[in-house]
């Protein structure tokens, strides 16, 4: 008599059963001895490969006003109208291996540098002089080139010092906490915990 496929030697079979040994292996559950886990090591290098990790962006709209003496008793001044960007986040590329500690396979305790400032800068499209003028009465001076230049330095200073008033480094360190807890947890760390700096 032939050998033929019976029931259980049939391809469809042995593809379920491949398929389920594959899912078994990989299922995050404590069962598999193959789960994927992270050491210390592994965990620095999935956060530091993160950079600088930007986590806000604030879009702030302001009136700049810059006043100098000129001549006598003159004066030029300029009005700009601007809007400015600010964006936040934590240099993950500065943190060192003495930051994360694993008390177990499930927790990971990491202490985040500072969140600061990463990029400053006006939105050209949006930025224009609104205006600009020197005192009637002292037209011989010539108008000061650099002036507009300096508008926009003050300008920026501004923008920066009211994102930092509104809490743009606070959201930063928020996302980052978030953004990092995410990605460590998608490797089966389930307890993330932030540490002070």
């Amino acid at each position: 008599m032939p050998i033929g496929f019976t029931s259980r030697h049939r391809p469809e079979f042995w593809l379920l059963a491949l398929c389920a040994l594959v899912a078994y292996l990989l299922w995050p559950g404590k069962l598999s001895p193959y789960r994927k886990t992270l050491d210390p090591a592994a965990v620095l290098v999935q956060v530091r490969a993160l950079n600088e990790l930007v986590t806000v962006k604030y879009s702030i709209q302001k009136v700049v006003g810059l006043k100098e003496k000129r001549a006598l008793l003159g004066e030029e001044s300029i009005l700009l109208l601007v809007e400015g960007r600010v964006l936040a986040g934590v240099a993950l590329n500065e943190i060192s291996a003495h930051d994360i500690v694993m008390p177990s396979r499930e927790e990971a305790r990491i202490r985040l540098p500072t969140p600061r400032i990463l990029e400053n800068f006006l939105d050209e499209k949006s930025t224009k002089v609104w205006d600009r003028r020197i005192t009637w009465w002292t037209p011989w001076v010539a108008a000061d080139p650099d002036l507009e230049h300096k508008a926009r330095l003050e300008a920026l200073e501004q923008v920066r010092s009211a994102a930092v008033q509104m809490g743009i480094l606070k959201d930063a360190q928020t996302n980052a906490e978030r953004d990092i807890r995410a990605i460590l947890q998608a490797f089966g760390i389930s307890r993330v915990v932030f540490l002070p700096t």
